[in-house]
């Protein structure tokens, strides 16, 4: 949305459906709020949305962004919903091009995570990734959907002039001149692996930094706790998961204190501060012009996407990251990835492997960015230059021509064209027949060609 309001030529207006379940404020204009846990709410959306399209004197796309968790059940189960299916058939039902982005792609999907895919590809004009290995996840036999109906486009990152967020200055705003700072940002939750990250951290310390080093280097978690995660179970696994964080902190023999603010912390007097608020997009944008290195020790492997990986290469900083799906094209260009720490394919960044093993990973990989200057500034431009590729400008624009290529290839008629009926075995026929054995049934083509004309 970032991008494409600046495509005044050839995008009118732009609305937004958002998917609540606690009634919270927005910071962008909102146009229909969707009750997550009620179908009648889901279907109410779908006629509005399809009102306000009839009403309008432009064609209007409808691009719906699916996540597995954000689509319940009838009986309120997380994931098992089958909403986003009916609003792409009933978009296109009314002739409205739809596309939908997918955050999500497994390698092993259950039979209902499998069939959401598949149908989606198949009631929608098609699927955006984020990621190049996710066509050819969706295009094996797995999914067996058909790769022209998918189309892979960067995520978008927030960081457009890195000159307006210097380092130097942004350090000295926080009061952290001539500090070191190692970054988490985002939301929290079990999943971002923060657990192993701040052991990873404290070992570091531990084994590589005299006194006076360990006082000038700080580790910044950024963000407040994912509010689904603080109201499971009545709160009580977010208590035990703030037990366990406590319990390594002061196994690790580290200082920490949780702030609202960074003005006024002495940081000398603490190696982990926690800023315990939503980061919202100026804060995102000072605190990657100050971080010198990312650490992003996720656990879930499947994840395609990540605007905070991405915001880290946009922003010319060096990640350390565990081997998700993003992280491997981003920072290792999707080639093969062996096991243990790794640095990435023309040195953007550093991989490392999910969980345990990624304490002792993650303090080498810390020793070697912390010590050796020169070799973080050439990790930062390599970083700096696969950054620029995702600047929403790009991002967006690549969105919009593909919506022109989707809308035209809709439009086509081929009710005009010769038509012949084979009456005549031919020799060559047998390779066509041959080529389309091989691709056969895709789900999902039969789109291409709706409503047109024998």
């Amino acid at each position: 949305m970032n991008g494409l309001v600046h495509f005044k030529g050839e995008v009118d207006q732009i609305r937004v459906a958002a998917i609540d379940n606690n009634s919270e404020s927005y910071n962008i204009p909102v146009d229909i709020v969707i009750e997550q846990y009620s179908s009648e709410s889901w279907n109410n959306a779908i006629k509005d949305i399809i009102v306000r399209a009839n009403q309008g004197t432009n064609p209007t796309v409808v691009i719906l962004q699916h996540e597995y968790g954000l689509d319940p059940d009838r009986n309120g189960e997380d994931g098992r919903g089958t909403h986003f299916i009916d609003m792409a058939k009933a978009f296109s039902g009314e002739g409205l091009t739809t596309l939908v982005y997918l955050h999500t792609v497994l390698d092993e999907p259950n039979d209902h995570q499998k069939k959401t895919l598949q149908e989606l590809a198949m009631f929608s004009d098609g699927l955006i990734v984020t990621a190049e290995s996710a066509i050819g996840i969706l295009g094996s036999p797995i999914y067996r959907i058909d790769p022209s109906k998918i189309k892979h486009i960067d995520h978008g990152i927030r960081m457009q002039h890195p000159s307006e967020y210097d380092r130097l200055a942004m350090k000295e705003k926080y009061g952290l001149k001539d500090f070191f700072l190692v970054t988490t940002l985002g939301l929290l939750s079990p999943d971002k692996g923060i657990q192993y990250s701040i052991r990873a951290y404290g070992r570091f310390l531990d084994e590589s930094c005299i006194d006076s080093q360990r006082e000038r280097i700080v580790y910044l978690i950024g963000g407040q706790y994912h509010p689904d995660f603080i109201r499971a179970d009545g709160g009580i696994e977010y208590q035990k998961y703030q037990s366990t964080l406590t319990k390594i902190l002061k196994e690790s023999k580290l200082k920490w204190c949780k702030v609202k603010k960074l003005e006024g912390v002495d940081f000398r007097q603490h190696d982990v501060v926690f800023l315990d608020v939503f980061l919202d997009e100026s804060t995102f944008l000072e605190l990657y012009g100050a971080t010198n290195v990312m650490v992003l020790p996720y656990l879930n492997m499947f994840q395609m996407s990540s605007g905070i990986l991405a915001d880290t290469l946009g922003s010319s900083r060096v990640a350390i990251a565990t081997k998700f799906r993003c992280a491997l094209e981003l920072i290792h260009s999707n080639r093969p990835c062996p096991s243990g720490l790794v640095v990435g394919r023309y040195a953007r960044g550093i991989l490392v492997d999910p969980g345990e093993d990624s304490v002792e990973q993650i303090a080498r990989a810390l020793d070697s960015l912390v010590f050796n200057q020169n070799k973080r500034l050439m990790m930062e431009k390599e970083a700096h230059q696969r950054g620029f590729q995702m600047q929403w400008n790009n991002s967006a624009w690549a969105l919009v021509q593909h919506i022109k290529f989707v809308r035209e290839e809709r439009e086509l008629v081929t009710g005009r064209a010769e038509k012949f009926t084979r009456e005549k075995t031919s020799i060559y026929q047998s390779n066509l027949t041959d080529f389309y054995a091989a691709t056969s049934n895709p789900i999902g083509t039969s789109l291409h060609t709706r409503n047109q004309p024998d």
